[in-house]
């Protein structure tokens, strides 16, 4: 997850991880990583870019061989689903 919260939509100041776009990650016997992943619009033109840089970051694991990213749009993104912090970041209540 760590890895995770580098990536960044360009579009939204904000990584991926408090947007609440990763709905699962699944690290394999063979240590491949599996990464279910929704994005705020099914319409984002930059989905791949933004896939791609998740991948590339796990992939920088010490001992992972592979990562695969998955983009799903079931159950659709929904703002409830941000931490707080980015809430915040976005300038909404400090409170949800």
């Amino acid at each position: 997850m760590d890895q995770l919260k580098q990536v960044y939509d360009p579009e939204i100041p904000v990584n991926i991880v408090d947007l609440g776009l990763i709905y699962g990650v699944d690290i394999a016997d063979d240590n491949k990583v599996n990464v279910k992943m929704t994005l705020t619009t099914p319409g984002c033109g930059m989905g791949q870019f933004i896939a791609m840089d998740a991948k590339s970051r796990i992939e920088e694991i010490e001992g992972v061989p592979e990562a695969n990213v998955e983009i799903t749009f079931d159950p659709p993104w929904e703002p409830a689903r941000m931490s707080e912090e980015a809430v915040r970041m976005l300038g909404g209540p400090a409170e949800y």
